[in-house]
Formats: structure tokens, sequence, C-alpha cells
């Protein structure tokens, strides 16, 4: 019998569930059933699967409440932003239903016969799952890996795994056969090392840091898997002075604060034209005492708490930097309230003007503080969005439309909008350059990454 752990909430800090804490031999059981109920997974009709994946979709909807619940009492994040999330894992399960028998391989013009492509099932999928975003990342991995014709064996983070149990229970109930789609639950120093090591699991899909993904990415090799990593972010949102400054400033918040910045493509950068910075600064600090800080489960409510204790600890260690003196506190120039009591509160911070090699400047915070930094001009801003190991989102915020052209080939990375701070669409892919990781989830792009391609070639010739 497996050890269990507490899972907090960490709004309350109230023990809320017991989740077993797995190690090898369960995991290789999970792989184990997932490799025997692959045959008859990948030999299901393609109307049938899509069928199914529907069904799963449908379910999920059914139980759209209990499952947002449940994410916001696990995570802390505010009701709405789980809601919102839970009705992504339903839209992605449809979307990758519909792509089903969408695709294809192709005939190839050659000499002496026919030449064909057939894009073929990897096997068991591995699923290393964040604790940030855990129900609709999952989801992410799930929806591909089934519509492919794969069967998969999901680890969540131990601290948040209480929606991907759930979800994984729902696809039984939808008519998932067993096997197919199954929850693991442990460390991820066992159970992710233990998949990641698997001679039976053909890909790790990983969402986590990019430290850790270097180490999945090692274990992977030992067997020649097939690996996606998503992974870390320092993300820039570019402001220009011929920018609506008003529309930009109201924006930012949700670009820096959404799930308390625990996310990695969250702006925690904020590169401004020096001519615009009084009055983007002033605009900004309007809106950043209009982020209500408090109960998640209030609608009202636009952050909740950090996940832990221990990680508030970290991000508040990035308000040590010095302000000209080694060692002195940073002046930030606008905090928002947080409330009195238990939870993990830390208040939505903005550091300005900060100097672009400061840490928090540099490194990935993974928590509500922003550092508003001056540029001067288009060549400058350019240099600064790009001095980083990441590459993984951002945004442009301009009136010239060639402006925005030039930026967005420019910045280099896998995501960027402009005049908008959105990053995640379904039906587009998702991914990062330079050390935010390869491979793409979401759009039609991610069934690439959850097959092989298998060329076939028939002689016609006498």
């Amino acid at each position: 019998m497996s050890d269990v752990t507490d899972v907090v909430n960490p709004a309350t800090e109230q023990v809320i569930a017991l989740i077993p804490i797995n190690g090898v031999e369960a995991t290789d059981e999970a792989v184990a059933r997932a490799h025997a109920a692959g045959p008859a997974w990948r030999a299901v009709a393609p109307a049938d699967r899509a069928r199914l994946m529907r069904r799963f979709a449908a379910t999920v909807e059914d139980h759209h409440e209990e499952l947002a619940q449940l994410e916001t009492a696990n995570v802390g994040k505010p009701i709405g932003e789980s809601r919102d999330e839970v009705a992504m894992v339903a839209e992605v399960l449809y979307f990758y239903a519909g792509a089903v028998d969408k695709h294809r391989g192709a005939t190839v013009p050659v000499a002496g016969g026919v030449d064909m492509t057939f894009h073929e099932p990897l096997g068991v999928v591995g699923a290393i799952i964040p604790w940030n975003f855990p129900v609709a990342i999952t989801s992410w991995k799930v929806g591909p890996a089934l519509a492919t014709g794969n069967t998969i064996v999901v680890k969540p983070a131990e601290i948040t795994p209480l929606t991907a149990v759930r979800l994984a229970e729902l696809g039984l109930e939808a008519g998932l056969p067993e096997g197919v789609l199954q929850v693991v639950t442990g460390k991820g120093s066992v159970v992710g090392t233990r998949l990641a090591e698997h001679p039976d699991v053909a890909k790790i899909a990983f969402t986590g840091s990019t430290e850790v993904g270097r180490d999945v990415m090692s274990r992977a090799s030992g067997t020649i898997k097939r690996v996606t990593l998503e992974l870390g972010g320092k993300s820039a949102s570019v402001v220009f002075a011929d920018a609506d400054l008003k529309r930009a400033a109201a924006s930012a918040p949700g670009g820096m604060f959404a799930n308390a910045g625990q996310d990695c493509c969250a702006r925690s950068r904020i590169l401004v034209q020096r001519g615009a910075m009084d009055e983007f600064l002033d605009l900004l600090a309007d809106a950043v005492r209009s982020w209500t800080v408090g109960d998640p489960t209030d609608p009202d409510i636009k952050m909740g708490p950090m996940v832990t204790a221990a990680h508030r600890g970290v991000v508040a260690g990035f308000m040590d930097e010095g302000m000209g003196a080694p060692g002195g506190p940073v002046a930030s120039h606008t905090a928002g309230a947080v409330p009195d009591g238990p939870g993990y509160w830390f208040p939505p911070t903005v550091v300005a003007p900060a100097d672009p090699g400061w840490r928090m400047a540099r490194e990935e915070i993974f928590g509500p503080i922003v550092a508003v930094i001056p540029f001067d001009d288009e060549d400058e801003a350019v240099r600064l969005a790009n001095d980083t190991p990441y590459g993984l989102s951002g945004s442009i915020w301009t009136r010239d439309g060639a402006r925005s052209l030039r930026m967005a080939r420019a910045v280099q990375a896998g995501n960027l909008s402009v005049n908008s701070n959105s990053s995640v669409r379904v039906q587009t892919s998702f991914g990062g350059m330079k050390q935010s990781g390869f491979g793409r989830e979401l759009g039609l792009e991610a069934l690439a990454s959850y097959t092989e391609v298998k060329n076939v070639f028939v002689a016609t010739d006498d």
C-alpha cells in the first residue's frame, strides 16, 4: 500500500484531500496497462474514436462546476479563471475529436510505383504536468495523444493532482477503455523519473521548469524517447509611445498577475518607451490598485494566493535586490492590498524603474511581481526583449502596423500578441524558442508530436 500526502487549499491552509504517493511499482503497472490497451485503442475506427472523445468532452461539460471548484480549492486561482480553464478542457477534447480523421498522410510522385506516408501512433505517452494549470495542461496532452491512437499515463504535480485524477475518472465514465488514460500520483523524482526512463514509454510530454526539463530530456535519451518540452519564460510586454497607453495599462495586470503570476507566459517585464514612461506608470498604478486579491471562490476576486508558503518565500526573495545599494530593498512603484489571516498571500507588485541587470528582470519569478524597464528606440526594445535565455511569449503595443510586424519577426518568442496579452488558443500552436523548450502543443501542429511518419513504396512496374 502506498503512502499518502496532504493536499492543501492555499487560500485557507486547510487539508482538503489525501492523495497516494505512488512509486516505481505502481508506475510500471500503469505503463503495462497502457501498453496492453494500445493495440485495441489504435484499432478503434476513427469515427468511433472521435465519438468517444466527444462524449468525454460532453462529460467534462456536465461536470464543469465540480471541476472548476476543485481546481480553485487545490490551486488557489480565482473561480472565474478555473471556470474558463475547464471550458478550455472541453474545447480541447472537442477540437481533437474533430482532428482524428484530419491528420492525413500524402501520396508522393515517384518513378516505378506509388509512394505514400502514414502517421502512426507512438504507443504509450508519459505526460508530466505542472502545478499551475493542472486541468488545462493535462487536456493539452491527453487530447492529441488519444486522437492519434496513443495511450497515456499522466503524472500530475504532487501538490495539485485533484483535477487530473477526476478528469481520468470522467474519461472512464464517458466510455474510454481501461488503460487508455491513467493518472499516477507521486513525486516527480520517482514517478516522473520512471516514466522518462521506462523502455515501454515512447514519448514524454513535459511542462515545467527549464531545470527539470533538462533532467527529463537527459533521462529520456537513454531509450531515445520522443520528447516535447514546454518550459520557463521571461516574457516581455513592449509598449511604444504611440500605443494606446490606456488599453495597454488596463490589460497589463491580466498579463502579469493572472493566476498570481504563476504562469510561464506572464509578462514579468514591461519595456516602456522612455517618453511614455510617466503616463504609463500612472495608468498602470490605477489598474493595479483595482486588482482585487482575496477569497478565490468569490467571482469578483481577480487574484488568489500563491500555491504554497515555500513558493511565496521564493517570490518574496526577488524583492531583496538593491536600488543602487547592494543588499538594500527594492522600492516598489505600486503594490496592491492582500487579506489578513490564513492563506499564502502576496500583493501584486510593480517595480519601476527596474534595472535590466537585476535578477527580477532576468530570472523567471513565477509570482505577481513585474519589472518596468525603460527603452529609447526600437533597436533597444528588441535587444532588451531578447536579452534572456527564454523565448516563450510576449506582447507588442503600438499603433504602427509596420513596426508591429518588424517587432513580431525580431522578438525571439514562440507566441507573440500585438495590442493584446493573449497567449493561448486551442486552435493555434503553443510552444517556445531557446530554453523555453521545443515542440508544439494545441492546434493541428500538436498532432505531429504524437505520431511517427511511415513511408511506404508500392512498385507498379512489371
